[in-house]
């Protein structure tokens, strides 16, 4: 099976949501193009890093162009669109920006899993897929916004965030 490659370039929207009560959210990463809609199941650190990540090479592009990319968080419509179907989880992220076109683009490279059989055979490890979902300074910025504030929603304290508590008496 080849594995999925698209290019979404450029994007109408990408947006963070999350499904599930607090404790138990899945994280989602959506980005539509047309009546193309691409889904991607995230964890709740990768929405954070992103978040991060996307904060600082803006900061860093509007220091060297002397401006500074801003938005209205509350004008846009940051809700995930149905249907919330997965394409695959994503393992990793990656960030670059094009000066020419003055557009972000946005790498998630599908989480693959090799098949553990019989050592002798010679079956290479599948490739992971990857999306490429190009935006503007501005979308990119609400969705950094929108991605720390979907993370802040959580439990206020990370040590209920599903992990063992110790008390020391």
């Amino acid at each position: 099976m080849n594995p999925i490659e698209l290019e979404l370039k450029p994007i109408d929207f990408i947006t963070i949501g999350t499904i599930g009560p607090k404790g138990k959210r899945v994280f989602h990463l959506q980005a539509g193009q047309g009546s193309q809609l691409v889904t991607f199941t995230i964890e709740k650190e990768q929405a954070w890093a992103l978040a991060e990540a996307l904060r600082d090479i803006i900061d860093t592009i509007d220091a060297q162009r002397n401006q500074t990319t801003e938005v209205e968080l509350a004008a846009l419509d940051m809700d995930l669109r149905e249907p919330i179907v997965p394409l695959f989880r994503v393992a990793q992220m990656g960030l670059g920006w094009d000066e020419d076109a003055e557009m972000v683009v946005l790498m998630a490279q599908e989480m693959v899993v090799p098949f553990m059989s019989d050592e002798s055979t010679d079956n290479p490890p599948p490739k992971a897929g990857e999306v490429r979902m190009w935006a503007t300074l501005a979308q990119m910025r609400a969705l950094s916004l929108h991605a720390m504030h979907m993370v802040e929603q959580g439990r206020p304290s990370p040590r209920l965030n599903g992990r063992i508590t110790y008390y020391w008496l």
